[in-house]
């Protein structure tokens, strides 16, 4: 696609190799990178998509999964980026497959906390008939980073978050001595506290969660 050659071009044409071997020791060397920073990254993207509008968003999910499997973490967030833009009013019931496959493929932190919060979330907000399946095929996984986006697709919910679902996934996993999911319930219980501080307070004095998750959970709590 010409899409992805220019926008490949431009990138490598951009990379610097010593802030690429500091992005990589960020990531704990789980990638390569091409040393390229956030907001020049994003005016590459931003300049390319306006070049080839019509070509991404009549194939930003096929565009999407290429770049992700690339080697460099600038494809991958590029491919999030581009995702995060164009499926928003475009979702159908089969995208949980390609949700799924992003989860699962190239998986650190910092592409699962944004797929799972605004693509996965999106995703189940749509279709919400969909979230328990979804949910309980994710926990009961033996995959981490699913495990995570199971409890976390919710951030974007706000003051609409199903408590209950929230507070079944962080009992279903609160003896977890995985540092990603103790961080992901506290992560969650905190981001909800916002909504109801008292209704976490309560479930957090009543429930034997990790240190981890426990101060995570009540870090904004007074």
């Amino acid at each position: 696609m010409t899409f992805i050659k220019n926008l490949e071009t431009e990138l490598c044409l951009n990379s610097n190799p010593e802030i690429a071997i500091s992005m990589q020791n960020y990531m704990k060397n789980n990638f390569l990178f091409l040393g390229i920073k956030t907001d020049i990254r994003r005016a590459i993207l931003k300049n390319n998509y306006h070049k080839h509008q019509d070509e991404v968003q009549n194939n930003f999910r096929s565009i999407s999964w290429e770049l992700f499997q690339k080697k460099e973490r600038e494809f991958h967030q590029c491919a999030i980026d581009i995702l995060v833009k164009e499926i928003k009013k475009k979702y159908v019931l089969e995208d949980i497959q390609l949700i799924e496959k992003l989860l699962t493929s190239n998986s650190w932190w910092d592409s699962v906390d944004t797929i799972a919060k605004y693509i996965l979330g999106g995703y189940l907000n749509k279709f919400p008939n969909e979230i328990l399946t979804i949910v309980e095929r994710f926990s009961n996984s033996e995959n981490l980073w699913l495990k995570r986006s199971a409890i976390i697709f919710q951030l974007s919910y706000k003051e609409k978050t199903n408590f209950d679902l929230l507070k079944s996934e962080c009992e279903k996993h609160k003896d977890s001595k995985e540092f990603f999911i103790q961080k992901a319930i506290g992560w969650a219980l905190r981001d909800y506290s916002r909504f109801n501080p008292d209704g976490v307070l309560e479930f957090v004095n009543s429930t034997k969660l990790k240190p981890l998750s426990k101060r995570e959970a009540l870090r904004n709590i007074k």
